[in-house]
Order: structure tokens, then C-alpha cells, then sequence
């Protein structure tokens, strides 16, 4: 069935589902992994084929059940993994990339995204990140967690123009964005993906 969710527009012209599935803290109980499955494949029925990951989650069991998940209908995914601040260099970024390709067992992610900033220059980040779509591994990459000044530097760097979207804690109890990032971002055309969005289920 064609799905009714509402979708956005990345700075790239591609359109996303505004609703997708997060999976931290899956993949750290073998014994949940079936129910963790079924879960994002039920979460895929219904429309919601954004599936967020990143190599943090279980130190790559999360990937690994998005993996077992998407069998069979990659296609149908929009897949958005993260690399660490640590390995975020010129020759970490590659070398987590195809760590995380080999958990999720595609031969791209949709999305990738800097966990949060770190020690490295986001300007090493950003040439490894365009490398990293120039070979077909990535289609896409942006931030999480940056705030408004960090995105200042990113969007100012060779390249920075590139970022797609930086991922957030954003929620009705955690509202500190609206006051200037939130403003700044919409102004660029830099989408905010919101994670948390019912605050792990306390806004339910």
C-alpha cells in the first residue's frame, strides 16, 4: 500500500519520510533480535522506510539487526548511519564506512552522518565524506548534534555546502533548538532530523 506519510525535502532534492525508525539500544540482547526485526519490518510496512542507525549502537549489533530487517527490500530504504568523532579522520571515516556497510550488508548508506563533534577537523571529515560519495559508498552525508556555531564553521568550509541535515535531541520537553538553531537552519534550507521525538516514549 503507497504510504501516507508526509514527507520532506533534503538540500540535495530528494524527498524523505518526515517519520522514520530509530534503533539505539537495539541489537544489545540476542534474545530481543526477532522482536527487534519484526519491529522495523512492521515499522517498513507502514511507510516508515527511514531507518536510522550508527556504528555506536551495540558497537555494530544494531546495524546488524537493521540488516536482517531490510533483506530482500534495500531498495525500499532510506538508510542513515553515523561514524564516531574518533573515527572521524581522512582514514577513519573509509574504514568505518565499510564496517558499517559490512554490518548492514549493503553496498551503500543513504545517509551518513558525524555522531557529534570532535578532535578532528571537520574539514578532514568533509573531504572524507566527499570522497566517500565520489566512490559510491555514501549518496549522502550531514551532522548530529552540532549547534549553531559549529554549523557556521561546517557551512563556511570547501565542500560544507554539501551537509544534508543535522540530527538533534528535539522534542516538546526538549525545545532549546527553537531559539536559534532551529531559526538559523530553516533560513539555510538545512533540514533538522529530531531524535527522541516522544523522549524515549515519556511523551507517549
Amino acid at each position: 500500500m503507497p504510504s501516507t506519510i508526509r514527507t520532506t525535502t533534503l538540500p540535495s532534492g530528494e524527498a524523505v519520510p518526515v517519520l522514520g525508525q530509530g534503533t539505539w539500544k537495539m541489537g544489545e540482547d540476542a534474545r530481543r533480535h526477532a522482536d527487534e526485526v519484526n519491529a522495523l519490518k512492521l515499522g517498513l510496512d507502514l511507510g516508515m522506510t527511514l531507518i536510522d542507525t550508527a556504528e555506536m549502537y551495540a558497537s555494530g549489533g544494531a546495524e546488524e539487526v537493521v540488516a536482517d530487517a531490510i533483506a530482500g527490500r534495500r531498495d525500499e530504504v532510506f538508510l542513515v548511519s553515523k561514524v564516531l568523532p574518533s573515527n572521524s579522520s581522512r582514514t577513519g571515516v573509509p574504514a568505518a564506512c565499510e564496517a558499517s556497510l559490512r554490518h548492514l550488508r549493503t553496498d551503500r548508506i543513504d545517509l551518513y552522518l558525524l555522531h557529534w563533534p570532535g578532535s578532528v577537523p571537520l574539514a578532514e571529515t568533509v573531504e572524507a565524506f566527499e570522497a566517500l560519495k565520489k566512490a559510491g559508498k555514501i549518496r549522502h552525508w550531514g551532522v548530529s548534534n552540532f549547534d549553531t556555531h559549529e554549523m557556521e564553521e561546517l557551512v563556511g568550509l570547501p565542500a560544507g555546502d554539501g551537509v544534508q541535515t543535522n540530527q538533534i535531541l528535539y522534542n516538546l520537553s526538549q525545545r532549546g533548538p527553537e531559539f536559534d538553531l532551529a531559526p538559523w537552519s530553516r533560513q539555510r534550507g538545512i533540514p533538522l532530523m529530531a531524535y527522541s521525538p516522544v523522549d524515549q516514549g515519556v511523551l507517549a
